[in-house]
C-alpha cells in the first residue's frame, strides 16, 4: 500500500512543475519568434534570386539578425545573472543604470542597423536605393527619429519595472509589442515583421530589466495591467515626437531616401 506524500511536498512538487511549464512556454514562444524570423530572412534571399533589391534587403537582415538578436542575444542570456546580482547592490541607483543601459542598447542598435543601410554597396546596390533606416547618417538617426524619441518610453519603462514586478521575459514581450506599434505609427502595421519587432525591440531591455528582479518590494502584476505597460511608452514618447517636429527640427524629413 502506497502512503500519500505530505501537503507540502505536494505543493512543492506541483510548484517544480508549474515552474517547468512556465519556462517551457516561454522556450518554446522565443523558438517561435527565431524560427518565424529565419523563415523571414529566408523568404527575402530566396526572392532576392530574381530580385536584386529584395537580395539586397535580405543581407541587411541577416546582419540584424547575425549581429543584434544573434550576438547580443546570446549576451544578455549569459549576462543576466551578473546583472541580478548588480541590481542587487545598486539599490536606489537601480532605475538611473536601467535608462542609461536601455540607451547605450539603443545606440548600439542602431549603430547596427544604420551600418547594414551604409552597407548597401557592398550587398548589391547603392546608398539609398535600399535601406533599413530612416538616413544613412547615424547621428540623424539617433537624433531626429529613433532613439530620442524612446528616451521617454525607457524612463517610463523603468519606473515601472522599479514600482510592479514585472519579469524580464514579460517586459521583453511587452516592449517588443510597443516597438511593434512604434514602427507600425511610422510605416504603416505589417504583421509578418511582428517577431521580428518583438527580439529587435525586446533585447533593449530584457538585460537591463534584471536589475530589478530580486527587488521584493514591488507590487504584483496583474495580467489587465500588460496591456498598459505596452501602451504607456508610446503614449510617454508623444511629447518628444511634439517637440522634434514643431519645435526642434521642424520640416526635417520623416525619411532621406525616395521608396524602394
Amino acid at each position: 500500500m502506497t502512503q500519500n506524500a505530505p501537503p507540502h511536498e505536494s505543493r512543492k512538487n506541483r510548484t517544480v512543475v508549474c515552474s517547468e511549464n512556465h519556462i517551457l512556454m516561454k522556450l518554446s514562444f522565443v523558438i517561435f519568434l527565431l524560427v518565424w524570423q529565419f523563415l523571414l530572412a529566408t523568404f527575402l534571399t530566396l526572392g532576392g534570386i530574381e530580385n536584386e533589391k529584395l537580395g539586397t534587403m535580405a543581407k541587411m537582415l541577416w546582419g540584424v539578425n547575425l549581429l543584434w538578436i544573434g550576438v547580443f542575444g546570446i549576451i544578455s542570456l549569459y549576462l543576466r545573472d551578473h546583472v541580478r546580482e548588480i541590481g542587487q547592490r545598486l539599490g536606489g541607483k537601480r532605475l538611473t543604470i536601467f535608462f542609461t543601459s536601455v540607451t547605450a542598447l539603443a545606440l548600439i542598435e542602431e549603430a547596427i542597423t544604420t551600418a547594414m543601410t551604409n552597407c548597401a554597396p557592398l550587398f548589391g546596390a547603392e546608398i539609398g536605393e535600399v535601406y533599413i533606416t530612416a538616413s544613412a547618417n547615424y547621428l540623424d538617426v539617433v537624433f531626429y527619429h529613433s532613439v530620442v524619441v524612446f528616451l521617454p518610453q525607457f524612463a517610463l519603462l523603468g519606473w515601472l519595472l522599479r514600482k510592479y514586478a514585472i519579469s524580464p521575459f514579460a517586459v521583453f514581450v511587452c516592449y517588443g509589442l510597443t516597438g511593434f506599434v512604434n514602427e507600425a505609427l511610422f510605416a504603416g502595421p505589417n504583421p509578418l515583421l511582428l517577431p521580428q519587432w518583438i527580439l529587435i525591440y525586446g533585447l533593449l531591455v530584457f538585460l537591463p530589466a534584471h536589475l530589478f528582479s530580486t527587488d521584493k518590494d514591488r507590487k504584483p502584476m496583474r495580467w489587465y495591467f500588460f496591456p498598459a505597460v505596452v501602451l504607456l511608452p508610446i503614449l510617454a514618447s508623444v511629447p518628444m515626437v511634439g517637440l522634434l517636429l514643431f519645435v526642434i527640427a521642424p520640416g526635417h524629413p520623416s525619411i532621406h531616401f525616395p521608396p524602394m
